[in-house]
């Protein structure tokens, strides 16, 4: 596989070593000649030990936006620039398309311009949703789609995590105001940056049958000020169109970090503790019966290497994927709402048509 990655930042570096260790040719393409300098002087070789020299580097500019050479091109520019971004790519028709999360800001108005392009030209477009790929999740939803737990009657997730890491992992930027973090309409804040607990949120109910989201009542902090403009703290109470309830909050103010999600059946329920190191799996059952504990070890570079090689085994099964931009747009359409929710003070509908929010 060829790979091209737009963005040189820290998620580019992530998806560039994935590459190289699955074997692949990398080009890592900036439009900014710093960025590109600390890929190479500072982030990846403080990640990983050392420069690859397999790796190529390439400002980009308006006369080299080409990717007809490429199998698949990997987007990890800030959220509110990926869709114009994706369609540029698209155009040279690659295999395949992976924007980073979340899919988007509020604004998201041309992702239909970016559909109809990617069928045209018969690009498989992807979202970087990877923690739906891990093993544990993968183990979960084996449990649900085999009915372990009995019925099921409610989901939590919750991503409760301080930024710092993030800004550890970007000692360039001073602050959230520095960047799309600090600006919730561009695709930062609590509820953009942390999606990942939506996005499972949303995976478990359709693998429990619970259908979409059909309404949600969102209640946020907000950090207003010169400088930014973001929420720190999300609080979701979601409705499916089957009429099943749960819950999912995400923050990027605890410390120390708590990743978790329970999934509470007739029989049994499942709580699942994330951390970059290994993922631990209860099986509780709701009266007697032993605790089945299931530990899955992993390092951050294996979340990368397990999403690529997902999409390496779709694009040659041609199957349904739980990264599918589709179900990424979804995720993008309940952030769309629950923002509504909080400036309305009201329970919203999900539109599943809309496209645009100005906070």
């Amino acid at each position: 596989m060829k790979v091209k990655i737009i963005g040189a930042g820290s998620i580019g570096n992530h998806l560039a070593n994935a590459s190289r260790l699955i074997g692949w040719d990398v080009v890592i393409c900036d439009q900014s000649m710093d960025a590109l300098r600390r890929t190479k002087d500072e982030i990846y070789p403080t990640r990983y030990g050392s420069w690859d020299e397999g790796i190529k580097l390439e400002h980009t500019n308006e006369n080299n936006k080409s990717n007809a050479s490429y199998d698949l091109v990997l987007i990890g520019t800030p959220p509110d620039s990926h869709i114009q971004v994706a369609i540029e790519a698209v155009k040279s028709s690659p295999k395949a398309l992976l924007i980073e999360k979340p899919v988007s800001g509020l604004d998201f108005s041309k992702i239909d311009n970016l559909l109809d392009l990617a069928k045209k030209n018969n690009v498989r477009l992807f979202v970087g949703y990877d923690h739906i790929v891990s093993e544990s999740v993968d183990y979960c939803s084996k449990l649900l789609i085999d009915n372990s737990l009995g019925d099921i009657d409610t989901i939590d997730v919750e991503f409760r995590e301080h930024w710092g890491g993030i800004f550890n992992a970007h000692p360039w930027l001073e602050g959230p105001w520095d960047s799309y973090l600090g600006f919730s309409y561009r695709g930062g804040g609590a509820l953009g940056e942390h999606s990942h607990a939506l996005n499972l949120w949303q995976h478990f109910a359709r693998v429990s049958s619970f259908g979409k989201v059909h309404k949600v009542q969102a209640k946020m902090q907000q950090v207003k000020n010169e400088q930014v403009d973001y929420d720190s703290i999300a609080s979701l109470n979601l409705i499916t169109e089957t009429g099943h309830l749960g819950r999912c909050i995400q923050d990027v103010v605890t410390l120390p970090t708590k990743k978790q999600f329970i999934i509470q059946g007739k029989s049994a329920r499942i709580e699942c503790t994330l951390s970059p190191f290994a993922d631990e799996v209860q099986i509780i059952p709701t009266s007697e019966g032993e605790i089945t504990t299931k530990v899955f070890n992993k390092t951050r570079p294996d979340d990368f290497v397990k999403e690529l090689n997902h999409i390496k085994d779709v694009l040659n099964g041609g199957a349904e994927s739980p990264i599918d931009l589709n179900f990424g747009l979804d995720t993008m359409r309940v952030i769309h709402a629950a923002h509504k929710s909080n400036i309305s003070d009201k329970t919203e509908n999900i539109d599943y048509n809309c496209t645009f929010l100005e906070l």
